[in-house]
């Protein structure tokens, strides 16, 4: 599959929300919020996010099929690290290479700002934790019960990669 790969800006904010409210009805406990308090919020609030944090899209015939963020963590002790937020892909974009992309399109902005890189992913999410171990993302920790929904618990992988070892 062939997808554009860019940064999101705040002209993408109807889009942006669009496929983060399809991926909170679709699979909530992937992105730790919910579709009742995003859908709540107006356009505007998803143009300030897209300003404030380096959000890739992946495009398809102009459609918006996935989304990657990254950001900076603040304060000098930690501003050597970097986070990987909002990974999702389409379900009729998946197992296509999209994921990969918009993984490689972030790795590509952490080399240029941090030296470690660290995410969360529901240890139940077998294809995206095999995605992040293919680029050398190593589990460092679990965070259990780090979400639920209804009666139902989600543990966390806590991943990392030290950027220096990407190439």
């Amino acid at each position: 599959m062939s997808a554009a790969i860019r940064r999101l800006g705040s002209h993408d904010a109807v889009s942006f929300k669009a496929i983060r409210l399809e991926a909170l009805k679709a699979n909530p406990e992937l992105l730790r919020s919910t579709f009742e308090l995003e859908d709540k919020l107006d356009v505007a609030w998803f143009a300030g996010r897209l300003q404030n944090a380096h959000v890739m899209g992946a495009f398809c015939d102009a459609e918006l099929v996935g989304t990657a963020g990254f950001s900076i963590q603040e304060g000098a002790p930690n501003a050597h690290k970097g986070r990987l937020f909002g990974m999702y892909v389409r379900s009729a974009s998946r197992s296509r290479g999209v994921g990969r992309l918009l993984l490689n399109a972030v790795l590509d902005v952490a080399r240029k700002n941090v030296e470690l890189i660290q995410l969360s992913v529901v240890r139940e999410n077998r294809p995206a934790r095999r995605l992040y171990e293919s680029v050398g993302f190593v589990e460092y920790g679990v965070e259990s019960k780090a979400s639920k929904y209804g009666d139902k618990y989600y543990d966390e992988a806590l991943m990392a990669l030290e950027v220096s070892n990407f190439s």
